[in-house]
């Protein structure tokens, strides 16, 4: 069962059955402090030796417009390409904790080596949609919290802080799900919602992303961001995610450079964890 659309954590049973134990997005923001200003959260998938220059590009790209902080959502083994010298690599990222920026844990490998999918909705998702990519949709339990288990030990031993896990391509299945909440992540994220898992809180907030995989994907999803945008401008919350594929795209740039100060001169940047540091939100019942 794949439960990325979903934006309640599901547990057992029916996909988005929480059995009344999370609260909905809608009663979240009705609590939250309208005083505020509204937020703005970038984050950067996919961030790996391999793929560093293109990340570096989105960084530079978006510095040039201003220095926001960041989530660098990193991959410890991705494609389990072998590397030869992760030094230059591992001091930029710590470069970036330096400034203020975030790092979250991002799967372990970002493959999807799960048994293939029985069902056609499984095989579009994983096989179509995210290109075998989708390394958690499938897991089991077990296995799911074995591969969270060797990402937080490989930034254990860079001593690095982890708050956040994002699944890649955003597929959690139920077994995943189960694991998640077994780790003191303080959040997780799907396609559509950013979730508190001390507070036991679902934050609905979809988010903008490009296509970067052909030219029908990449004009359509500059409109849908800036349409997206539009209807999300009184939202507490906005999110951005970035992949190292649309740094090889001209059109894309420039785009995200013209996007970008209409954004902030109405939101203030900040990471995941510092959103939701200043929401405030409480800690969870015993009783859950």
């Amino acid at each position: 069962m794949i439960c990325e659309l979903h934006d309640t954590l599901p547990v057992q049973g029916a996909a988005g059955e929480s059995g009344g134990r999370y609260r909905t997005a809608d009663a979240n923001w009705s609590t939250f402090d309208a005083t505020s200003p509204a937020a703005l959260c970038i984050s950067i998938h996919d961030v790996a030796p391999a793929t560093w220059p293109a990340c570096r590009t989105l960084v530079e790209t978006i510095h040039a417009v201003a220095p926001v902080p960041l989530t660098f959502l990193v991959v410890p083994a991705y494609h389990r390409l072998p590397v030869t010298d992760s030094r230059p690599y591992e001091a930029a990222l710590g470069a970036h904790l330096a400034r203020g920026d975030e790092l979250a844990l991002h799967g372990y490998c970002h493959l999807d080596e799960a048994p293939r999918a029985t069902d056609l909705r499984g095989r579009y998702l994983r096989e179509v949609f995210t290109t075998g990519e989708g390394e958690f949709a499938a897991l089991s339990a077990a296995e799911a919290s074995q591969r969270i288990t060797l990402g937080l030990d490989w930034f254990a031993r860079r001593a690095w802080p982890v708050q956040g896990f994002v699944a890649p391509a955003w597929l959690l299945g139920a077994g995943a799900w189960q694991a998640v909440r077994q780790f003191p992540f303080a959040w997780t994220s799907t396609a559509r919602a950013l979730h508190c898992l001390q507070s036991d809180t679902v934050m609905s907030s979809p988010t903008m992303v490009y296509t970067a995989r052909n030219r029908a994907g990449r004009f359509l999803s500059r409109h849908w961001n800036a349409r997206l945008a539009a209807r999300l401008s009184e939202a507490p919350l906005l999110r951005l995610a970035l992949h190292p594929a649309d740094a090889g795209h001209p059109v894309l740039m420039r785009h995200l450079q013209h996007m970008l100060p209409e954004l902030l001169a109405r939101r203030t940047a900040m990471t995941k964890t510092g959103f939701l540091m200043r929401a405030n939100l409480p800690e969870k019942s015993s009783s859950t």
